[in-house]
């Protein structure tokens, strides 16, 4: 099972042929267009579902399932957090939750960025705990960026998940400390010289075990068609897999 994740700064339907030819198997893209302006050339291959969320048609949080992946908002989505939202996918070799996350919300005085997504893993926290859980998308945040005074900053949001066992893939398989990334998927202005790690998949520890790879996109090629680079997750999904136990 291929995980893709991309913050693709609009106009998906102009630039959605150049993911497919990785085969995903799921998309989570930011500042994609809703489902009405999508148009999938005889090139690209159709979804078997799409999901689509936002306030502004130009610019939302898409979801995307091939093959026989199946998608379904879960009714707890909880509305203020519109753009990180719980999706049960069924189908496949295993069953899990997704969290498709575009940390974003210009209106919430609490904070814009991660205090979305530090909100959100307390508000699903019996869904994180409950099931094989995976969360794919664009964070806008890093360790770098910590408010040591603020609870809800990245450091805490990655020890939080840690402690229910979902931990980063990209840190994991690349043996890599939060905040001192060598792979950025974000270029400030698109410039070279302005790297950040800003996207992230996180799983739980029993697909953790069966993570194949984790790419990070080049900017090269990338920053023609935006400022993030997608990230890329393979997972061998053959063998039958265990629901977590409930930390204590």
């Amino acid at each position: 099972m291929k995980i893709i994740t991309w913050n693709c700064n609009m106009a998906f339907r102009k630039k959605a042929d150049l993911l497919s030819v990785y085969k995903p198997d799921i998309l989570v893209i930011q500042e994609c267009e809703c489902i009405e302006k999508l148009k999938f050339t005889n090139v690209i291959a159709k979804p078997t579902d799409t999901l689509w969320f936002g306030n502004n048609q130009h610019k939302g949080l898409a979801i995307f399932s091939y093959g026989d992946l199946k998608l379904k908002a879960l009714e707890v989505h909880n509305k203020d957090l519109q753009m990180i939202v719980p999706i049960s996918v069924t189908g496949g070799e295993f069953d899990f939750n997704l969290f498709a996350v575009w940390a974003y919300n210009p209106t919430d005085p609490d904070g814009t960025y991660v205090e979305q997504v530090w909100k959100a893993i307390h508000h699903y926290d019996e869904l994180l705990s409950s099931k094989l859980a995976i969360l794919a998308g664009d964070f806008n945040s890093n360790t770098i960026w910590d408010r040591k005074r603020r609870a809800g900053n990245h450091t805490n949001v990655v020890k939080y998940l840690a402690d229910k066992g979902i931990h980063s893939t990209y840190h994991l398989h690349h043996q890599q400390i939060q905040g001192k990334e060598q792979h950025p998927t974000f270029y400030l202005y698109r410039h070279l010289d302005k790297p950040y790690h800003l996207d992230y998949c996180f799983v739980s520890e029993a697909i953790a075990e069966r993570m194949v790879s984790v790419e990070v996109g080049d900017h090269a090629f990338w920053c023609v068609y935006s400022d993030h680079v997608p990230l890329m997750v393979t997972i061998e999904g053959r063998a039958k897999m265990q629901e977590p136990r409930a930390r204590i």
